[in-house]
C-alpha cells in the first residue's frame, strides 16, 4: 500500500502544522512537512499552508487516498478551525476523512517501552488533558479514557510508575518530577505533529477503519466557556424557582 498518500492536518495547540505522507506501518514516509509559526493565527495561515504543501508534494487534490486531521483535546479555536479545512477539504475532492484525538497522535511517535505512559497537553485554567497508554504487541493502546483533571490529581491516579511527557509537561513539571508514582519525566520534546497524524491514520484506513464524514466533530473533553455560563445560569434559575 506504498501509494497511500495523505493530507494531514494539526491545529490542537498554538503551533500547528500540515503534512503529506506516504504508505504505511514502518514504511512510511513524510513527503513534506510544514510549520506554523508558534501561536500565530491558524485562521489566517492554514489554508495558505495547505496549498503549498500540496505544491510542494507535486500532488493534485484527487491523487490523495484520505485527509486526516487532529481531533483534540486542545485549543477549542484551533480545533474547530483544522476541523472545517479538513471537511471542506473531504468533501470537495470526495475523501474519506479520518479523525485522530491528539494525545493519541502523541503516544506513536514514542519508541516502545515497556512501562505505561501518560501524554499531558496543557488545558489552561491549572489542568492538563491527559490519555495513559501501553505498548501492545500491535503497537500504542489507550488503557485510560481522555481526561481533564489537575495535575496534582493526575499523578495520583497513577496505577503504577508512569513516564509523563507531552508539551503539558513543562508548566506542571514540578509536581510530576520526584513523584514515587512518576518513573521519570520524558526530557525530548514531544509535541504533536501532523505528519504523525497522517501516518497513524494510514495505518487506520487500511485496516478500515473508515468513519462517515459527517460524524467528523472535534474532541473537546472539557466543556466550553459558554457551555459552562449556560450551564451555571441554569442551575441559578432553578435554583430559585
Amino acid at each position: 500500500m506504498a501509494d497511500v498518500l495523505i493530507l494531514a492536518i494539526e491545529t490542537a495547540t498554538g503551533c500547528g502544522s500540515v503534512a503529506v505522507t506516504r504508505g504505511v506501518g514502518h514504511t512510511g514516509k513524510i513527503v513534506a512537512e510544514y510549520t506554523l509559526q508558534p501561536d500565530t493565527p491558524h485562521s489566517r495561515h492554514l489554508l495558505g499552508l495547505i496549498q503549498n504543501i500540496m505544491a510542494t508534494a507535486g500532488l493534485r487534490w484527487q491523487q490523495l487516498t484520505a485527509v486526516a486531521v487532529s481531533q483534540g483535546p486542545g485549543s477549542f479555536t484551533g480545533l474547530r478551525i483544522g476541523m472545517a479545512a479538513a471537511q471542506g477539504i473531504a468533501l470537495a475532492a470526495a475523501l474519506p476523512l479520518l479523525t485522530i484525538p491528539t494525545l493519541d497522535g502523541l503516544a506513536v511517535q514514542l519508541p516502545p517501552v515497556n512501562w505505561p505512559v501518560c501524554c499531558l497537553l496543557d488545558a489552561r485554567k491549572q489542568q492538563v488533558y491527559a490519555a495513559v497508554y501501553r505498548f501492545r504487541e500491535k503497537g500504542w493502546e489507550r488503557t485510560s479514557p481522555f481526561l481533564v483533571m489537575k495535575p496534582e490529581e493526575l499523578v495520583l491516579s497513577f496505577q503504577e510508575p508512569t513516564l509523563v511527557l507531552g508539551p503539558g509537561l513543562p508548566a506542571y513539571r514540578a509536581i510530576f518530577h520526584g513523584h514515587p508514582m512518576v518513573r521519570q519525566l520524558h526530557t525530548t520534546p514531544v509535541t504533536p505533529r501532523a505528519a504523525a497524524i497522517g501516518l497513524y491514520a494510514a495505518d487506520l484506513l487500511v485496516q478500515g477503519k473508515i468513519q462517515d464524514n459527517k460524524q467528523a466533530a472535534p474532541l473537546y473533553v472539557r466543556a466550553s466557556e459558554a457551555e459552562v455560563n449556560l450551564l451555571t445560569t441554569k442551575e441559578q434559575t432553578d435554583n430559585g424557582r
